[in-house]
């Protein structure tokens, strides 16, 4: 294991120093604990991500903090307070809940039942095989067709999948990324074949590749050519579909992987950095494109070392758009972000303690300013979501927004001592990786050489020392544990789904023009050959009902497929 880097670390200014009496501020003799599991191993007063706690905050712990400069006043630059003036005096966030399983008229179901209960945006989950790019009847995909998230092969699959859903009216999250292209050129055909102005449709797709090689490892092609899809996204958006996030720079899965809050904003901000200097270089104006960049973060149980991250990645990325990249137009200063609940953090052991969790979680990025939530369900940990577990988490949402008082004011902890410290922490740790990436060479040179990964690892790895010493307590896991499992109702996928995608498939290969595929899929091939945007070439693949497995297939064939280097 690689020692401890500065980066990895807070700095020593901002480390705790000893309170009066010298009594350190990381343990508490008097800590309390469950007398029936014994006694509670020494506390650590830290947060997830190691930075000490002290126990009170005052004004010394501000020393030279600023107010235009550190903080400023929500919807003024640098955004700590917040993107807009009112925030949710204006406008709620977008409540979304992530549903995908089975077949395409599954999944639709579920969609418009929570419509009819509130959501007010749609956000979609693919398949493992649909992720990776193959058909449901392709041999590597026997098993996993809709078990964790939705089966969709061809433009026939998606037509089944939006059918009689209000594409203009309501924007659509699909969590897609090697294959994004061919998802989102669904998607528009079918916008296009119902009538809808792409450039009046909205949405957002995933397709953030430098997270897959850092973490979540569902890529299909190397780096170079991966990049290559992205920017063609970005640009043809920009042209075509002005309203669209043609990506959404994510967190989410780093932290799931084990990061700390600060590798999760580092990493995420350099990605994105990345992705800007790409675009840039295939000649595009900063403002013409960086006002549709969105980010998508974690919510974890470290409730202000949360609302901290968030302020901390608006403040960041304003300054890195308007000092590193010269951008003008405010919009695009502004970091605009959905937020998840922590899906690692849910627990089989007493499963309805993942209800709680999932309130703070939701509370933390409400608080941090969000402007889109999915609450994750108490049964997440064994299952995807039953449909009554899926309306509680929204009503989560529904009850923080309607009862709860915190969305009356912005930035209600705004001036905190020890919230604003903490954002000050946050932020200089966070640069501090994004100065060690920069001096690599940039992330792709990063990822190479295998940095994030390893600091991930090594995180994960630290936490899970600290749970096993009870240091960091999970309730119901390493203590107060219960002897009796406690059921829950679960949503078991079976094979049928497969049966049925695999005659879908089947007749669609029948009927379908197969000299027009062929053309389009061959078409699609020279081009990727060359430099021209495919963008144009894949929507007509789609138009043609090319299948997914058979676009990925001629990319393939072009790019190569990716196989990750052995890092030490």
């Amino acid at each position: 294991m690689a020692s401890m880097s500065k980066a990895r670390r807070p700095p020593a200014e901002f480390r705790s120093p000893e309170p009066p009496g010298g009594t350190s501020p990381r343990r508490d003799p008097g800590a309390p604990g469950a007398a029936s599991d014994g006694p509670a191993a020494p506390r650590s007063w830290t947060t997830f991500s190691g930075i000490p706690v002290e126990r009170v905050y005052t004004p010394r712990h501000l020393e030279g903090f600023e107010y235009a400069r550190d903080l400023g006043d929500p919807g003024d630059y640098p955004y700590t307070r917040g993107i807009h003036r009112t925030m949710y005096r204006g406008k709620l966030w977008t409540m979304r809940q992530f549903s995908g399983f089975g077949t395409p008229e599954d999944t639709n179901r579920r969609l418009r039942y929570l419509l009819e209960q509130g959501q007010t945006g749609l956000s979609i989950a693919f398949d493992l095989p649909t992720l990776m790019g193959y058909d449901s009847d392709h041999a590597l995909a026997e098993g996993e067709v809709g078990k964790c998230g939705v089966a969709v092969s061809s433009l026939a699959d998606m037509e089944t999948l939006l059918r009689g859903l209000p594409l203009e009216d309501v924007t659509a999250s699909m969590t897609i990324n090697s294959p994004a292209a061919v998802l989102w050129a669904m998607y528009l055909v079918v916008a296009e074949k119902c009538g809808a102005d792409w450039r009046k449709i909205s949405g957002t797709i995933q397709n953030d590749i430098l997270k897959e090689y850092i973490a979540q490892k569902e890529y299909i092609f190397p780096p170079e050519p991966s990049m290559r899809l992205v920017t063609d996204t970005i640009i043809f958006a920009t042209c075509e579909v002005p309203r669209w996030n043609p990506i959404s720079i994510s967190g989410y899965h780093i932290r799931e992987a084990g990061s700390t809050a600060v590798q999760e904003l580092a990493f995420t901000l350099r990605d994105a950095i990345e992705y800007v200097e790409w675009v840039l270089r295939r000649g595009l104006n900063i403002d013409e494109f960086a006002p549709r960049l969105s980010f998508f973060f974690n919510a974890h149980n470290d409730l202000f070392e949360e609302v901290a991250k968030y302020r901390a990645a608006r403040k960041i990325w304003a300054r890195v758009m308007r000092e590193r990249f010269g951008a003008q137009n405010p919009r695009s200063w502004h970091c605009r972000f959905h937020t998840q609940t922590a899906g690692c953090s849910l627990t089989a052991q007493q499963p309805y303690n993942n209800v709680v969790r999932t309130t703070i979680q939701a509370l933390a990025g409400v608080l941090g300013g969000t402007q889109s939530l999915h609450t994750n369900s108490l049964d997440e940990a064994w299952a995807l979501p039953t449909e009554s577990a899926a309306t509680l988490a929204l009503r989560t949402q529904q009850v923080i927004a309607y009862e709860s008082g915190v969305t009356n004011v912005v930035d209600p902890l705004g001036g905190s001592y020890f919230l604003e410290k903490l954002t000050l922490e946050i932020e200089r740790a966070s640069l501090d990786y994004i100065q060690t990436i920069d001096g690599m060479g940039g992330m792709i040179a990063a990822i190479e050489k295998g940095f994030p990964q390893r600091e991930i690892h090594e995180a994960a790895y630290r936490y899970q020392q600290q749970v096993e010493r009870q240091e960091k307590v999970i309730v119901g896991v390493n203590r107060f544990v219960e002897a009796d499992p406690i059921p829950v109702p679960i949503l078991v996928i079976d094979d049928s789904a497969a049966r049925r995608q695999h005659a879908a498939l089947a007749q669609l290969r029948r009927q379908r023009d197969n000299l027009r595929v062929r053309t389009a899929l061959e078409a699609l091939e020279a081009a990727a050959a060359t430099d021209a945007n495919l963008m144009p070439f894949i929507l007509e693949c789609v138009r043609s009902y090319a299948t997914l497995g058979e676009i990925c297939d001629v990319l393939r064939r072009v790019f190569g497929t990716y196989e990750e280097p052995a890092t030490a």
